[in-house]
């Protein structure tokens, strides 16, 4: 048996629920439920505008949630946390896959956006940045390289199973899968997980650390944050219209297709450099650094024409950011305020990133209904990455951590 890598070694099994929290998040990510669609649409005689309010309504909610309920995991015991947050993802999926009229689809959408998207995510995500202090860039990226592990098994598996039974089919399995599989091994990777406040003093910082009021008041948040928010803000406004941006550069869609091979390699890829990278020079410094490739690969299909090599390069490009973001953004928090009160602040972050991916589409989608070209488009989404680096840049150093009382 291969010995474990050294940043693994203290707390193996939570290095393995960060990974699989964050994978089991795709159940409620938009890379799955773009498959159903057509289906969901045809059933229930629901126009474009139609189902897309009912997610983006979903998916608004369940960020004004997750501003409340992402502190638990600073307050619960982990693994009840993990124990809520399946059961209502899993509830979701059943509510889903038997609804018998559109308006059903609302609070199942709901639940996986919140439970799915939100929660398990923000889960996975804050247990690689409380629980490993030394390592933490190495081990944020593991947890991030769950969201391609999703991308690559749930929708394919959800199409397949489509094709024997239907839509409803991979809705009512993935309930049982949760229920059956994941619960129980999530709950025993979880079980002797330190408190948030163990892992505060094992980490070296005070009992108190920053709370969220603290970073509220604390200008490099609001400076940081638009950094934060760059990749999944610009991913989500440009594939969701990947096909009018393919239409407009009269690229046929198994280009498209294979193109995301190279998004993917990209992702995955960039996960590799960013942990290491991240240790080393600190999550503050990477994240600027994380904007580079997707601007470049926006300049390219602002101004690369309509050649076939223009959507392998943007999209490998977009992939590296969104690994590499996904690791640095990750870390931030944890690096800047302590990991004592992690999950509230996370969850500020990640409820603003989650709203931010309902209105990206709408923004996009409105720009290019009144005639905005491509390289408009494109350009435009190059100045946001700009003006985010530089507030990034800008960023002061973070306030003094608090003491604790007598200390």
């Amino acid at each position: 048996m291969l010995p474990l890598p050294r940043f693994l070694q203290p707390r193996p099994e939570l290095a393995a629920f960060a990974l699989l929290a964050t994978a089991t998040s795709g159940f409620g990510q938009t890379f799955l439920m773009s498959v159903f669609g057509g289906e969901i649409r045809a059933a229930f005689d629901l126009s474009h505008s139609a189902y897309g309010t009912l997610y983006g309504a979903a998916t608004l909610v369940s960020a004004l949630l997750l501003l409340r309920a992402g502190a638990w995991v600073d307050h619960w015991p982990l693994r009840r946390a993990v124990a809520v947050t399946l059961l209502l993802l899993a509830l979701g999926c059943l509510t889903v896959g038997l609804a018998p009229t559109a308006a059903l689809l609302l609070p199942g959408f709901l639940l996986i956006r919140f439970a799915g998207q939100g929660l398990s995510a923000h889960l996975g995500l804050t247990a690689a940045g409380r629980y490993f202090s030394t390592h933490r860039g190495k081990v944020m990226a593991l947890a991030a390289s769950g969201f391609p592990l999703a991308e690559a098994l749930l929708p394919a598996a959800a199409v397949a199973i489509m094709g024997l039974g239907g839509w409803r089919m991979p809705w009512l399995l993935g309930a049982g899968f949760l229920l059956l599989f994941m619960v129980p091994l999530l709950l025993r990777l979880t079980w002797h997980a330190p408190s948030a406040a163990e892992a505060a003093r094992e980490a070296g910082g005070t009992d108190n650390g920053h709370r969220r009021r603290d970073a509220l008041r604390d200008p490099g948040f609001y400076l940081l944050l638009p950094a934060v928010l760059a990749a999944p803000f610009i991913v989500t406004a440009m594939l969701f219209h990947q096909a009018a941006i393919a239409e407009a550069r009269e690229w046929p869609l198994p280009l498209m297709g294979a193109a995301f091979t190279g998004f993917a390699a990209g992702h995955l890829a960039s996960l590799l450099l960013a942990g290491p990278l991240v240790d080393r020079i600190g999550a503050h410094r990477a994240l600027p650094l994380a904007l580079g490739p997707i601007g470049l690969g926006l300049l390219i299909l602002a101004f690369g024409g309509g050649g076939g090599w223009v959507p392998f390069a943007y999209l490998t490009l977009t992939g590296a950011t969104l690994g590499w973001g996904a690791t640095a953004g990750g870390a931030i928090w944890a690096e800047r305020y302590g990991v004592r009160h992690l999950g509230a602040i996370r969850a500020m972050a990640h409820g603003v990133m989650v709203a931010s991916t309902a209105i990206a589409p709408v923004v996009a989608g409105v720009l290019l209904d009144r005639g905005w070209s491509v390289t408009a488009l494109a350009g435009a989404m190059v100045g946001y990455v700009l003006v985010a680096g530089l507030c990034a840049r800008a960023a002061p150093a973070p306030p003094a951590m608090r003491t604790p009382a007598g200390g």
